[in-house]
Order: C-alpha cells, then structure tokens, then sequence
C-alpha cells in the first residue's frame, strides 16, 4: 500500500476542499493517505482582518515529514502567478532533504486555483515541478484521460499539468463538481503510480 502525503496551503478554503477530494481520490485506489498543511507565515490578526479560514482542519506538516511518504501532493493557490510564498518557504527549508536524496524516486504532483480563469494555474503548477525534480520525485499530473478538462461549456479549472479550481475575485466561487473529479482522478492517478514505484 503505497502512502501518499497531501500537502497544502489554503488562505480562504478552495485549496483544503481540493485537497480532501485530491485524498479521497488516492483512498480510493487503495493508498494510506494522511493531508496535512504548511504553516502560515501571516499574523493572526492579519489574517482573521484579511478573513482567512482559520478553522482548517488538518494537522500542520513538517519537513521532516516528507520522507515518510511514497507520493507528495501539493496544492496552493496562486499568486501573481506563482505558488503561494507559505508553500515556497516550506519547500526552501527542503535543503537537508535534497542533501541526502531522501526524496528521490518518489511521486511528485501539484494542484492549484486561481481568482480567474487566466490567473495563472498552469504557470503556477509548471513553475513548482522544478522544485520537485530538484528532489529527484517522478511528476505526474493530470492525464486527458479524465476527460472532465474538455470542453467550453462551462468554466472549469484543471489541465494536464494538475487539477485546478477558479474561485471568482472575492472567492466567492467554490470548487465545482468537476473540477472536483479532476482533483480525485489526480489523486488516484498518483496514488496508482505510487504503488506501483514503492512495490
């Protein structure tokens, strides 16, 4: 049974919700599947005036963490077209781990949302692979196989470099269902994957 790591960064929800549908997903191929976030770099005052969900259930990882799993998924919104500073930072304390190659081998993917439907997810997800070779991980994304990504007849995030949700510029727009499917076929792809690798 391969274990899968669910890592993520969520100011407002849209990415927590992304990120138990992307476990739900990798479950349900038969992974051990633990979510976990990064911690946030924002004062608390700040971020209750900013409304930021403060209620977010999962446990707050560390980076020692990482070593444990067989795949890590990362999902955080984007900003300006990048990955949120509160995953950078977590990911730039990796260095020991790098040192040691204590990821290599294992399965890496990313998932993320925008405000808009050109806001940046696909720079936002390509631009992190980087750092997840750098690590040595195996990348998978989100194959056209889940067909849910075709078509215009509706907005919907998701590409074949990850799942993805857009959330309208007050985040007012939550993760549809398809673009929910989209973050559970990610995360059973990779779980898949996972199991394969680790056997």
């Amino acid at each position: 049974m391969a274990k899968v790591l669910v890592l993520y960064y969520s100011a407002y929800g849209h990415i927590e919700t992304m990120a138990y549908a992307v476990a739900e997903g990798a479950k349900s191929a038969g992974a051990d599947v633990t979510v976990k976030r990064v911690p946030e770099l924002v004062p608390d005052d700040v971020a209750k005036a900013s409304y930021y969900k403060m209620d977010q259930k999962a446990e707050v990882a560390t980076v020692a963490d990482l070593e444990n799993y067989d795949a890590i998924i990362v999902g955080a919104g984007t900003r300006f077209g990048t990955v949120a500073s509160q995953m950078r930072n977590f990911w730039d304390q990796t260095g020991g781990l790098w040192a040691q190659g204590k990821l290599v081998g294992k399965v890496g993917s990313v998932f993320t949302s925008s405000a808009t439907q050109h806001g940046g997810q696909e720079s936002t997800i390509l631009g992190f692979i980087p750092t997840l070779l750098h690590h040595g991980l195996v990348v998978a994304g989100l194959p056209y196989a889940f067909q849910g990504q075709m078509g215009v007849e509706a907005v919907k995030g998701g590409s074949p470099y990850g799942a993805s949700t857009i959330t309208d510029g007050d985040g007012s727009r939550q993760p549809s269902e398809v673009e929910l499917e989209a973050a559970r076929y990610q995360g059973a792809h990779v779980a898949k994957i996972a199991g394969k690798l680790s056997a």
